[in-house]
Order: C-alpha cells, then sequence, then structure tokens
C-alpha cells in the first residue's frame, strides 16, 4: 500500500516475498520451521528452568548462559513467527512501523548476544587462568553490570540503526526479497540516498565484530597459554571441556555473521542471504541449548533427574 502525499507516493506496507518463488516447498518448510521453533523454545526454556533449580548452576558460568538462551528465544521468536505465517496465508503484508519494530528487536537482540557471547569468553579466561579468584572477580554484582551492559549496548545500537534507516523515503516498490525486515532487503526499496544508513551500519557493525571477537580472542589466547602450561592431563581435559561449548557456539554464530558480511546485495544473493538468515535466526537458537547441554554433565545430570521425579510421580498417582 502507498500514501499519496501530493507528488510523492510513500510506502506505508511491505509485501514479505519469503520463500514463495518455491510454490511446492511452502509446506514441507513450514513443518520444518515449526519443529525447529518449537525445540528452540523447548531447549532455552529447559536451559533457564535447569539452571534455576539446581544450586550447583549457581555460577556466573551458568548465569550467562540463561541469558543467552533468553535471547536464543527472544530474537528467534521476532522471525519465525512471521516466517511461519508468510508460509500459510495469502496475506504477506507487514506495515512500516512493524517492519521497523522487528528490525529494531532482532538487531538489538543479535548486538547483545555478540557482546554476551564476549563477556562469556572473559569469564572463562577468569575460571581457567585465575581459578582461586574466580568467585571473587566475577561477583553477582559485576556479572549484573555486564549482563546489562550487553542488553544498553544492544539497544542503543539497534535504535541508531533503526533510525536510520526511519529516516529514508521509500517511495518505489514495496516488495522485501525476503521473510523478514533484514537491512540490506529494506535498503534496497529506498528511493533516498542511503549512503548516512549505510556510514552508520558501516561503523556499528565493524565495531562491534570487532570489539567482541578481540575480546573473545584474547581470553581464548591467555587461555590456550595457562593450559599449556598444565602438567596434569586430567586438568588439561577439565579445562578444556569448560570452553569446547562456548567455543564452539561463539564459531557458528560469528562464522554466519561474517557470512552474511561478505555477501554481495544483489539480485543474484538474495537467496544466499535468506538461506544464511535462517541458519542465523531459526537454526543458531535450536543449536545453543543442545550444544551447551550435550557437553555438560552438570545440565545433564539436572535433565535426567527431573525427568525421572517427574515420571515417579507421575507412576505414584496410577
Amino acid at each position: 500500500m502507498k500514501v499519496n502525499e501530493g507528488n510523492l507516493s510513500t510506502v506505508s506496507t511491505f509485501i514479505l516475498l519469503g520463500f514463495s518463488e518455491y510454490p511446492r516447498l511452502q509446506a514441507p518448510l513450514f513443518l520444518v520451521f515449526l519443529l525447529i521453533y518449537t525445540v528452540t523454545l523447548l531447549g532455552n526454556l529447559g536451559i533457564i528452568v535447569v539452571t534455576r533449580i539446581n544450586p550447583k548452576l549457581h555460577t556466573p558460568m551458568y548465569f550467562f548462559l540463561s541469558h543467552l538462551s533468553f535471547l536464543d528465544m527472544c530474537y528467534s521468536s521476532v522471525f519465525t513467527p512471521k516466517l511461519l505465517a508468510i508460509l500459510v496465508v495469502e496475506d504477506r503484508t507487514i506495515s512500516f512501523e512493524g517492519c521497523m519494530t522487528q528490525f529494531f528487536f532482532i538487531c538489538a537482540f543479535v548486538i547483545t548476544e555478540m557482546f554476551l557471547l564476549a563477556v562469556m569468553a572473559y569469564d572463562r579466561f577468569v575460571a581457567v587462568c585465575k581459578p582461586l579468584l574466580y568467585t571473587v572477580a566475577m561477583s553477582q554484582r559485576l556479572c549484573a553490570l555486564l549482563v546489562a551492559g550487553t542488553y544498553t549496548w544492544g539497544g542503543l545500537c539497534s535504535l541508531t540503526l533503526t533510525y536510520s534507516l526511519w529516516e529514508l523515503s521509500y517511495c518505489g516498490s514495496n516488495v522485501i526479497h525476503h521473510f523478514g525486515c533484514e537491512y540490506s532487503a529494506i535498503l534496497s526499496l529506498s528511493c533516498s540516498d542511503p549512503s548516512f544508513s549505510q556510514m552508520v551500519c558501516f561503523i556499528i557493525s565493524t565495531f562491534n565484530e570487532t570489539c567482541s571477537l578481540l575480546i573473545i580472542l584474547a581470553s581464548y589466547v591467555f587461555i590456550v597459554v595457562t593450559i599449556a602450561q598444565m602438567p596434569s592431563k586430567g586438568v588439561l581435559r577439565k579445562a578444556l571441556s569448560t570452553c569446547a561449548s562456548h567455543l564452539t557456539a561463539i564459531c557458528i554464530f560469528h562464522g554466519i555473521i561474517l557470512l552474511l558480511y561478505c555477501v554481495p546485495n544483489s539480485k543474484s544473493s538474495w537467496l544466499l542471504i535468506k538461506v544464511s538468515t535462517v541458519l542465523f535466526t531459526v537454526m543458531i537458537p535450536m543449536l545453543n541449548p543442545l550444544i551447551y547441554s550435550l557437553r555438560n554433565k552438570d545440565v545433564k545430570e539436572t535433565v535426567r533427574r527431573l525427568i525421572t521425579s517427574r515420571l515417579s510421580s507421575h507412576s505414584m498417582k496410577f
């Protein structure tokens, strides 16, 4: 829909194409994404519940992990419901305000998670390199401040990026070649000069990616040096196991971000951008609880005890 303002036609709604180029895949994709979204919600909610009910898991690492699970649920829930809707209904429209709101939240949650992963790397550095000072160095107050800082910074960056898009004029096509309001897809519809928004996006993206990766890299350089000096293989194995899950999550998260950075914004790359965004917003939130739970004895033991107690209480009723 377009609103006429004199000789200017301003877009008030957008049409999300999604995967409409592949009509035969609509139903299978809906079922697959619905299954993944269900697993994502249950898995991340399970991580949050497990870290709350087990006193052994009331540590900084699991405090950060519960916030990671919360963020995964949030940014998956920003994109996936709309993706599911446009796969089964003919109305694929989204209002301009709704599109900007979706972009703001997905951007805020992603930037927050980016720095939360960096905070978790610092936490692993303190745990491995300064184990005797761990409880003092990673106090509850510091942990709360670090988490609050990541949310605040994510919100400020997202607000700046959203404002830069909001100020542009949209008076041409209103068809978004995507299943959500992704930055490059929105920018391609602008009929005004996008150079300021592109500059803002470049500065914020480069700064955030560079800073978060430097924190992670520096933390793990110190961790590797410390581990290399450990004489006991048992201690070495334990130190590696505490970092393996986090490193896996970092590689997947930043790997897909860098892939999106490297993809040129052209018609020939729209499908690749869609697939990369699916991996980022749908797959990663499902994989994180699996990565952290499958490699963690405390989490697996808590889940096992929880299931056993539920089954035993259920059988006693009968």
